[in-house]
């Protein structure tokens, strides 16, 4: 169909506007935490890959770290067994580890690499525990109301990560894929919150951007209004009167951390937007809530 004048126009200047940001982006790391309605709608995985690898093909360098909540929903209810959840963590035991491992490590990695690769790009899958990317200790939880601290199984938190297996992709011009497992000290296995893991990687990787990708607008208030530009100061105050929790409490938690250790930048987006990366990136006005260290 051929383009009238005023359409011509309006995508010349959608074009014209990418431009400042691919030139302030250009060999800048970008890590995106994927997850949500993003990961299980096709055409939203469809557009999610065409998005890394535009953002790839103009200089940046993305890294995704990826979930896999639904995915490995599906398989515990197949298996007649139920996912636990305290404060927004996964309770993993042996068996559930055993699950998530297949998942995350198998199922998932393997089609987001597809999907990038046959949009044009070069993914790489990795998991945590490739190349002892992501060393990983026992972590134990502990909310607002308990008096001691949880044990939820073989869920980790991050000790350390080596950036240099994603360092070395990035030379060659591919796009790591991780799955966010970590390895301890005795060679055992642990299951990591993904948002946790990408804002560890984003410090480690001096990222200028960490994206996560949601299924709401972004950070609502307490009557469910947007909240667009927030400070350091102002997430504290969301933490305190309650206004953030469940799952969304690692989420902002990781965030905050990323920006208050070096990341320039922290996006919480609405990833059931079509292209909502492209639009965060690469346009004035994005589609969720900024986070700032000041």
């Amino acid at each position: 169909m051929a383009l009238t004048g005023t359409t011509a126009a309006d995508r010349a200047n959608i074009l014209a506007e990418a431009l400042p940001y691919i030139q302030r982006f250009h060999g800048k790391t970008i890590v995106i935490k994927y997850g949500g309605n993003a990961m299980t709608d096709e055409k939203l995985k469809q557009s999610f890959a065409r998005d890394v690898v535009l953002l790839k093909l103009v200089g940046m360098n993305p890294v995704v770290v990826h979930g896999g909540g639904p995915q490995i929903n599906d398989m515990l209810q197949q298996l007649g067994k139920k996912g636990e959840f305290i404060h927004g963590m996964r309770v993993t035991d042996a068996e559930t580890m055993d699950i998530v491992e297949m998942v995350l490590g198998g199922q998932v990695n393997k089609e987001i690499v597809n999907l990038i690769n046959q949009q044009g790009g070069r993914a790489v899958g990795l998991t945590g525990t490739d190349g002892g990317l992501i060393r990983a200790r026992k972590l134990l939880v502990r909310g607002a109301g308990d008096s001691e601290p949880i044990d939820i199984g073989q869920v980790g938190e991050v000790e350390t990560i080596d950036p240099e297996i994603v360092h070395q992709l990035h030379t060659h011009d591919f796009v790591p894929v991780i799955a966010p497992l970590g390895v301890g000290k005795k060679g055992e296995t642990y299951n990591i919150n993904a948002d946790l893991v990408a804002g560890k990687m984003a410090e480690v990787l001096k990222a200028e951007k960490l994206i996560v990708l949601t299924n709401t607008p972004g950070v609502l208030d307490k009557n469910g209004n947007l909240l667009t530009g927030l400070s350091s100061k102002k997430i504290d105050e969301l933490f305190a009167n309650g206004t953030i929790s469940g799952g969304m409490l690692p989420k902002i938690s990781s965030a905050l951390d990323a920006v208050k250790n070096g990341v320039n930048t922290c996006h919480i987006i609405d990833g059931r937007v079509e292209h909502a990366l492209l639009l965060e990136v690469l346009t004035d006005e994005g589609v969720g809530t900024l986070i700032r260290r000041r």
